[in-house]
């Protein structure tokens, strides 16, 4: 008897330093190379047997580099690039109302949408971001520019109560979010959600017949909520509740809720999220730069609920850099709960990949390196003085590590950053796009 010791055929062998699969929790594993076939991981092995077994297409060697998953931006308004710095220094309800409403009723539209949407596609994929969850206008338009560049996404599909370019009436924007919905329904990169903009915004019958849907459907939601003590005092005043128990009265208080924000939070109420199932996503630099108050990170993590990171919109962080992100919610968290070993490094980095890509009911998609899993990868270059020596990798990344360092990118095994280089987008064109934007604001809304 023979046995056939042909190795076997894969599109993509990555060589890297370290492999961070991020399941199992806080492994390293030095020298080691991850094998892609098509859109998938094959396998995660010694780089000496990857080589044996292997007969791959192309090989990627980052001896000095990270290898791990994608980094999940669970909470974006990603449009908003080209609102960077519009508005800078105030409180929330301010900054929105008086200032980023009224702005983006003069320029909001589908060019605009595409133009943010691919600026940001650019920025995060130079940050390490390979997915991202949105919540903005016009999400056809989005969809289509994310599907365009071959980045992941959910897309949420806005509720509000008050008119908009994108509706003009609550059934109008249900129509829409149907039509969007179909559309891009068994897209292998581009999902949807429910994203009814917050609780002071939206009225208890739209936020039953979203709860609706999403249960027909099996959509998230995707939602502000808690995000300001001046929210929660509202609410007491005009439903003699609170936000999240507002919610729960109207059904929507489980595994489908991506709660966004969740400053201000009791014991009950973290128990409640941990009991149901929410996804919590923390934003801790938009919402310190805000003055919003602070997401109680270690209590929701350490009572058991899923706990996500994202960037929150250009207008009000003001960049997508999950790096940054996530060394700001390891740090904060430490603050808040008095403890400096709350969310240490391993279970930040956790929150920055599975814990985003199970917010989105992508976990057992993406978030982790494992075989059967989509390829979206990163390459993090360790190499340089800023992250030498190197006594611990999950560390150094969470820490020490910028997004100028991110090298390389895959999304379902495409390549979209090689050596530091954008895949098939201009980059010079969209910094010349940019600036005609600028002044196309200035133009018209006088800034």
């Amino acid at each position: 008897m023979t046995h056939d010791t042909r190795p076997e055929a894969c599109d993509l062998l990555i060589e890297a330093g370290f492999v961070i699969p991020v399941m199992p929790h806080g492994v390293v594993l030095e020298d080691h190379a991850v094998a892609v076939k098509e859109s998938d991981i094959l396998a995660i092995l010694p780089i000496a047997e990857a080589r044996q077994r292997f007969a791959p297409t192309r090989v990627v060697s980052r001896p000095e580099a990270a290898l791990l998953p994608g980094l999940v931006n669970a909470h974006t308004h990603n449009p908003m690039t080209l609102l960077r710095g519009i508005a800078d220094d105030l409180p929330l309800m301010e900054w929105l109302q008086n200032h980023i409403w009224p702005v983006e009723a003069a320029v909001i539209g589908p060019e605009f949408v595409a133009d943010g949407t691919t600026l940001a596609i650019a920025e995060m994929l130079r940050g390490g971001t390979t997915c991202a969850n949105e919540n903005y206008f016009f999400p056809d338009v989005q969809a289509a520019v994310y599907k365009r560049h071959g980045f992941r996404a959910r897309v949420g599909l806005p509720v509000i109560d008050f008119p908009t370019a994108w509706a003009r009436t609550s059934d109008e924007y249900f129509d829409r979010a149907g039509e969007v919905h179909d559309q891009w329904r068994g897209d292998p990169l581009v999902d949807t959600a429910f994203a009814p903009h917050a609780p002071y915004t939206v009225s208890d019958a739209n936020f039953e017949r979203v709860r609706m849907l999403s249960d027909q459907l099996d959509v998230p939601v995707h939602l502000h909520t808690h995000e300001t003590a001046q929210e929660i005092a509202d609410s007491l005043k005009q439903y003699g509740q609170r936000p999240l128990a507002r919610l729960d009265r109207l059904g929507l208080v489980n595994d489908r809720l991506i709660a966004v924000h969740m400053t201000q939070l009791t014991e009950a109420e973290i128990h409640l999220c941990a009991e149901r199932g929410v996804s919590v996503v923390h934003c801790p630099e938009s919402n310190l730069k805000l003055a919003s108050g602070f997401c109680p990170a270690c209590a929701l993590q350490r009572a058991g609920v899923n706990l996500a990171i994202g960037t929150d919109g250009c207008a009000s962080n003001n960049d997508l850099d999950m790096f940054s992100e996530t060394r700001t919610a390891a740090q904060l968290a430490k603050a808040v709960a008095n403890d400096a070993t709350a969310l240490d490094a391993a279970t930040a980095l956790h929150a920055a990949t599975l814990g985003g890509a199970r917010a989105l009911g992508y976990g057992d998609r993406i978030g982790s390196i494992e075989p059967g899993k989509q390829a979206d990868l990163i390459c993090v270059d360790l190499g340089a003085l800023e992250t030498q020596p190197l006594h611990h990798v999950v560390s150094q990344l969470i820490y020490a590590t910028g997004r100028h360092q991110v090298s390389d990118v895959w999304i379902a095994g495409q390549p979209r950053l090689v050596q530091r280089e954008l895949v098939d987008m201009d980059t010079a064109g969209l910094i010349a796009n940019a600036r005609q934007w600028r002044e196309r604001i200035r133009t018209l809304h006088g800034g």
